[in-house]
């Protein structure tokens, strides 16, 4: 899950990259291979109470830009249809689901949210972003379309660092 706890200079370079202050993240669950991190654990219910089911949040504008070009590709219709034909990815689909389940039951039991897990898992592909967030945070082989996703990307933080170009966002 997530792999350090989220010391001021990453809070800094997290609101750096979301323009904003980021809310109930508990941990940096991924970073970019520039050293910035690109994903974060997120508590299931926010500082002010709202439950929240986006566990794994993208963080990186970079990734968030060059996945919103697959979304508008057609990519999560063909995802999904495939989903309907393929008895393997669908099962794999739903145990993603389920891992990011328990994942979040991990941090916080929320009645509002139990049972509902992000990006259309597991009948549906809805947002690439939440996918891809999840396969970075949990390693390969665990969420397969994320891991499609994420491989069609490519080295979305070259050629310099993110926070290099953090005047262009």
């Amino acid at each position: 899950m997530a792999s350090s706890a989220i010391d001021p200079e990453d809070t800094t370079a997290i609101a750096r990259q979301l323009g904003r202050v980021p809310r109930g993240a508990v941990a940096v669950a991924h970073r970019c291979p520039c050293g910035e991190p690109d994903v974060v654990t997120t508590h299931p219910r926010l500082p002010d109470g709202t439950p929240f089911p986006t566990t794994y949040y993208l963080t990186c504008p970079r990734a968030a830009a060059a996945i919103g070009t697959l979304e508008s590709s057609g990519l999560m219709r063909e995802m999904e249809a495939r989903l309907a034909s393929d008895e393997q990815l669908a099962s794999d689909y739903r145990t993603a689901h389920e891992q990011y389940l328990a994942v979040r039951e991990g941090l916080e039991h929320v009645a509002e949210i139990d049972g509902i897990s992000a990006g259309g898992m597991p009948t549906r592909v809805k947002c690439l972003h939440v996918l891809v967030a999840h396969s970075l945070a949990a390693g390969p082989g665990v969420n397969p379309l994320g891991d499609e996703a994420l491989a069609l990307l490519g080295d979305w933080w070259t050629p310099v660092s993110c926070a290099d170009h953090a005047e262009s966002w």
